[in-house]
């Protein structure tokens, strides 16, 4: 579900030149229909569109000693962040331009049955790799009850409306460094068009499909500009079978170089038949 709202119908439309901090924020609703059910476990993700996250200086952009707790570089962060380094002579925890440009936009699903909306539970947990959540990606050393007195003597990055530990206001253990929000977006993207995974929505009836097929509508809280480098947004629903999740890349890339191989054996059989049997010795004259 497409939701940049540059078409003058869409429900977004007026959301489109939101400036990182709107107040109050624009939100608005898309209505849409699924033709299926979806019978397995369903994963939300986030598209977007134009968004180069695999430039150079971009992905530098960051202090992994600071986003693994290390108390030192919390508050004299690495070089490698500038110009997000610091923001009026304090450090900037998470600092650089990766943890700046991190994705904002809240979205809701709820499903439309005779007029009566029921919302669908999102799981914000679970969404990071293990290896990020547990090993990379650490909150300061100190006492883990009180964020806030972890990362005194820093500022939040200059586009985040909160500052890091202040993220998830429902779940205090999912804050700091250790949001798994956060821990996704910092996983940076090899192409310019991608997704990532935003929420879960765990199957609990083995009766039942997770999502019926029908009437749903999206709700969101539009906080994310892309319009000014022409960029997408884009909500996607997925889902899994017993052989994992459908992705084609994998079978074209096989075909695009098993035929070309053979299309190289044709060539080389061809030149070997009509040169190979030549004598190649050379003959010295007396």
């Amino acid at each position: 579900i497409d939701y940049t709202g540059t078409e003058p119908s869409s429900p977004c439309h007026k959301c489109l030149n939101v400036s990182w901090d709107s107040t109050p924020p624009c939100t608005c609703t898309i209505n849409f229909t699924l033709e299926h059910s979806f019978e397995s476990n369903v994963f939300m993700y986030y598209g977007l569109s134009n968004f180069y996250q695999n430039h150079r200086r971009y992905v530098k952009s960051r202090d992994d000693s600071q986003l693994n707790g290390d108390n030192s570089s919390l508050l004299n962060p690495s070089k490698e962040c500038e110009p997000y380094r610091t923001n009026e002579d304090k450090p900037i925890a998470p600092c650089g331009a990766i943890a700046n440009s991190m994705f904002n936009d809240t979205l809701k699903l709820y499903r439309i049955d005779n007029d009566t909306k029921t919302a669908i539970t999102l799981i914000k947990k679970g969404i990071a790799w293990w290896t990020d959540k547990n090993v990379k990606f650490r909150n300061p050393t100190g006492d883990g009850n009180n964020l806030t007195a972890l990362f005194q003597g820093t500022t939040k990055p200059v586009n985040w409306p909160k500052p890091v530990y202040m993220l998830d206001s429902e779940e205090p253990d999912n804050n700091g460094f250790i949001n798994e929000d956060f821990i996704v977006w910092m996983r940076t993207a090899a192409l310019p068009t991608f997704r990532k995974l935003y929420r879960l929505i765990e199957r609990k009836n083995n009766l039942q499909p997770t999502l019926q097929a029908g009437k749903y509508s999206l709700y969101i809280t539009y906080n994310y500009p892309v319009h000014s480098f022409d960029g997408r947004k884009r909500m996607i629903l997925s889902t899994i079978s017993w052989m994992g999740g459908k992705n084609p890349f994998l079978g074209i890339a096989y075909i695009t170089v098993g035929s070309i191989c053979f299309f190289l054996g044709v060539v080389l059989l061809i030149i070997h038949h009509k040169y190979g049997n030549r004598n190649t010795s050379a003959d010295i004259p007396n």
